[in-house]
């Protein structure tokens, strides 16, 4: 149980995990369990959009894909694309002594490797969730002003595998940060307290 445990608070590191490459942009901010969380909705989106098309996916493998992505971070910090340049960070031993001590490592190990390897349908779809999640509080930024984050968009689309994950990656780039909740549809709302229609 203390082996289980210790996992539980390797966990909790990522609360406290900044993503790292946000300094860059200039602004925003997202601990590594924000964008952990957001990547596992958007690949319960990707998966929704694949069997929409008819295409079979392992829902299951792709959430824990998502779920277990950056658990090395707690170890190792966030590594953003300038601190990779010049920094060598040693994955492999954060990955043996995160499972090591865990009657499930194996799995957890065989998941991270899978993701960071790219080359099942799942993976691809996992990573392009990693990316969306990215390109969603980019474009939040942008919406807000940044004028770099136009850039971080553009690149972050290059990095999609998947005909799902590339024309969501359209709908976040054309879309308007704030639409889902101030537009000109909910005007009245906003402008009254009242919907269209709506009657005193």
């Amino acid at each position: 149980m203390k082996d289980l445990a210790e996992f539980l608070f390797t966990a909790s590191m990522l609360r406290r995990t900044p993503r790292s490459g946000l300094q860059f942009l200039g602004s925003g901010k997202e601990s590594v369990a924000e964008h952990v969380f957001q990547t596992m909705i958007t690949a319960y989106t990707l998966v929704k959009m694949e069997h929409k098309q008819g295409r079979e996916v392992d829902e299951n493998k792709i959430l824990r894909l998502c779920l277990l992505h950056d658990m090395l971070e707690s170890r190792t910090g966030d590594h953003n694309y300038v601190n990779k340049k010049y920094i060598r960070v040693d994955e492999s031993g954060a990955l043996d002594d995160m499972c090591r001590p865990l009657f499930f490592g194996a799995e957890v190990k065989s998941l991270i490797t899978e993701f960071e390897a790219k080359e099942s349908v799942e993976a691809q779809l996992a990573a392009d969730a990693d990316q969306l999640a990215l390109m969603a509080l980019v474009k939040e930024q942008h919406d807000l002003g940044n004028p770099y984050a136009r850039k971080w968009l553009m690149v972050a689309s290059q990095r999609l595998l998947t005909d799902s994950g590339r024309s969501l990656g359209r709908a976040l780039t054309d879309g308007d940060w704030a639409s889902w909740w101030f537009s000109k549809e909910s005007n009245e709302w906003w402008v009254n307290g009242k919907n269209p229609g709506e009657s005193d």
